[in-house]
């Protein structure tokens, strides 16, 4: 029993890498499709991701209807996710590639604040101060100031990470509604197509092969870390996986570095640790609560 706990825990690092590395293919993907309209870049992306989640719906016969009281949830966690998805693809056009993942990644922590207010879920002391590191850790990898011309895009790149976590957020509350994951991606997905249409079509900018490819390839490999990110969390549980989904950003510093020859400040270097660092503090952390709670049931039970 022991060994096949293990096995699982192995697959379950192995596909959170995996993920990991298909969303940093997905950053280098969006900035080899070149000079294009963020809006566009972002329609191709979840177009395919849309065709995916449809396609499962379809082979496992599973049905897109939800239930009234889950629906305005379904639509912020649409509109929220949308938000955050253009906001990060409008980084990674104007920042280092491993700036802009960082700052996505600030995501969990907003979606701790955001379920402060939405879900009445408490934020205890020592998560508090984790946040408050991490946004530190922002500020270093942003560099607030006029003469930096990079500002404006680091600040989008944050808005995404917010974005993003609302939209987590809401994921968690319709998880808690018993909506099932390939329904909300589904939904997710078609709302942003739809959203985004009216703008791609009346500013299309013409595309090369190459740029149509490598589009692509960006909604296969958002296809692909989603899929695998969700196939993780069924071999293990996220307190014990969650903090290797951070390996995107030294894939994405890896890639920045090989095909842009980018190379991170002293500056953002610090951004980095503290914001990876306080995940792994809030990662310990939260993993002793549930140990703590667990053997409390245990006890109560016996």
């Amino acid at each position: 029993m022991r060994k096949e706990t293990h096995d699982a825990y192995i697959r379950g690092v192995c596909m959170i890498l995996l993920s990991a590395f298909c969303f940093a293919c997905m950053n280098v993907c969006i900035r080899l499709a070149g000079d294009l309209p963020s809006m566009q870049k972002s329609f191709f992306r979840n177009l395919v991701a849309a065709g995916f989640a449809g396609f499962i719906l379809l082979k496992n016969r599973v049905s897109i209807q939800v239930k009234k009281e889950a629906r305005m949830t379904l639509a912020m966690r649409c509109v929220f996710g949308t938000v955050g998805i253009l906001c990060n693809f409008y980084a990674v056009d104007h920042l280092l590639v491993a700036d802009a993942s960082i700052l996505n990644k600030l995501s969990p922590f907003f979606a701790v604040v955001c379920s402060c207010f939405l879900l009445k879920e408490t934020i205890r002391p020592f998560q508090a101060f984790c946040i408050f590191a991490a946004f530190g850790g922002c500020l270093f990898i942003v560099k607030p100031g006029f003469e930096n011309t990079d500002l404006l895009p680091a600040l989008i790149g944050v808005c995404g990470g917010l974005g993003a976590g609302i939209a987590y957020t809401m994921v968690r509350k319709l998880g808690m509604l018993a909506v099932k994951g390939p329904v909300i991606v589904f939904y997710f997905s078609l709302f942003s197509c739809l959203s985004i249409l009216p703008w791609v079509v009346f500013h299309f900018s013409p595309m090369t092969a190459r740029q149509t490819l490598f589009l692509l390839l960006t909604g296969l490999c958002a296809a692909g870390g989603q899929f695998s990110i969700t196939a993780a969390y069924t071999y293990a549980p996220a307190k014990k996986i969650s903090i290797f989904d951070y390996a995107q950003i030294l894939f994405a510093g890896l890639f920045g570095w090989m095909l842009f020859a980018e190379v991170p400040d002293s500056y953002s270097i610090i951004g980095y640790v503290l914001v990876v660092a306080s995940s792994f503090a809030m990662f310990l952390y939260n993993s002793r609560q549930k140990e703590r709670s667990s053997d409390r049931k245990g006890s109560h039970i016996a």
